[in-house]
Parts: C-alpha cells; structure tokens; sequence
C-alpha cells in the first residue's frame, strides 16, 4: 500500500513526472523528440552535483547526482517511445478513415466534388 501510495505522490507532484505523462497524451505525443534535449540539462546538473563532491561539498549531493541521472534516463526514453506511440496512433487514425470511407461509399451515396466559386477581383 505504501508503495502504491508514493508512486501516485510522485507521479502527481514531481515535475518531471508531470511533463513526462503530458507528453504521453495524443497532443503531447509530437513533443517527445524535443523533450529529449531536457536530458542534457539533468546531465549537466548531474555532472555540476558531481563535482561539488569532488571538491569536498556535501555528500548528500550524491542523492541528487542519482536523481538527475534518473530523470535524464527518463526523457531520453521517452524520444523513441512517444515516436512509437504517434505512430501507432496515426496508423490507427488512418485505419478509422478508410473504414468511415468505404462505409460511406458502399452506402450507395454519390460524392460530389465542391469546387471554389471563382474569387473577385476587386477593382
């Protein structure tokens, strides 16, 4: 249970974890290639934490060396994974079009073509 309980606390409150679950909704889906360039912040913040240590600063910021190699393995995933997902969902979208279309034309219904009227020309 309290497992179940933190990983809805985080999935509900971290920031990342926010972005990461808009960028999995249809909308966000083609945002997910240029989320990736968020990874090389988290890696810069990491390599920066790192070397605090080296220079003799609190090793508590080992916890946040972890943490931001975590969210940066996070959005280079999610690059491959959300161009999977839009694919996926535009096959699917497409699949829905040729089955509106064909039920459409086997209905016995004539389809005619609209053409633009002529535009004005003003004088």
């Amino acid at each position: 249970m309290l497992s179940i309980r933190l990983r809805t606390f985080l999935r509900r409150f971290m920031p990342s974890n926010i972005l990461l679950a808009a960028i999995f909704t249809r909308r966000g889906l083609k945002w997910g290639v240029p989320a990736m360039l968020i990874a090389v912040i988290y890696f810069l913040a990491a390599a920066l934490c790192a070397g605090l240590v080296e220079q003799g600063a609190a090793g508590w910021l080992n916890l946040l060396v972890l943490l931001f190699l975590w969210n940066a393995l996070k959005f280079v995933a999610v690059g491959p994974a959300s161009l999977v997902c839009l694919l996926r969902v535009k096959m699917r979208e497409a699949q829905v079009r040729r089955v509106t279309r064909v039920a459409v034309m086997s209905d016995g219904v004539q389809l005619e073509r609209v053409t633009r009227a002529p535009a004005r020309v003003l004088h």
